[in-house]
């Protein structure tokens, strides 16, 4: 098992019981060191009162389990961001209704680049509505799906 997938079973009980869910856990070199994130959600958004909260209650479980078997790491604990593409069924399930970018390997039907509601996922394709036309992709063909942040 690698760092993060231990650092995920470790923690994952312990942020369902304080409320948050836990999107991801990355393990990665960061300006010159490694670093271990976990990034959390709960409804309403995640600010920095709650990614301390959930730092100190992280730090002495990670210090006994020792993910990274003694070599020196920096933790951080953070929201998955406005443009975070979805990585887990659950990111999906949060975001039907809402508007998403999805950018694809290969072009379909003569575009790279797709904007448009969320409708469904399920284990192989997901489905956008765009100008109310029905799309369904296959997971394996996009590059990423995330939330249509629009700046106005």
């Amino acid at each position: 098992m690698n760092v993060a997938e231990k650092t995920r079973n470790a923690v994952e009980p312990i942020l369902s019981e304080m409320g948050y869910e836990l999107v991801d856990v990355e393990y990665a070199k960061q300006y010159g060191q490694m670093t271990l994130t976990v990034y959390i959600y709960k409804p309403g958004g995640v600010d920095l009162d709650d990614c301390e909260k959930v730092s100190r209650a992280l730090d002495p479980v990670l210090d006994e389990l020792d993910p990274t078997g003694n070599e020196p790491y920096s933790f951080n604990v953070s929201s998955p961001g406005l443009d975070r593409p979805f990585k887990t069924q659950r990111d999906f399930e949060r975001n039907y209704g809402e508007e998403v970018e999805v950018k694809l390997y290969a072009p379909l039907k003569g575009k790279k680049l797709y904007e448009g509601v969320l409708k469904e996922k399920n284990e192989n394709t997901f489905t956008i509505v765009c100008d109310d036309k029905e799309i369904t992709i296959e997971c394996a063909k996009a590059a990423y799906v995330r939330p249509l942040v629009k700046f106005e």
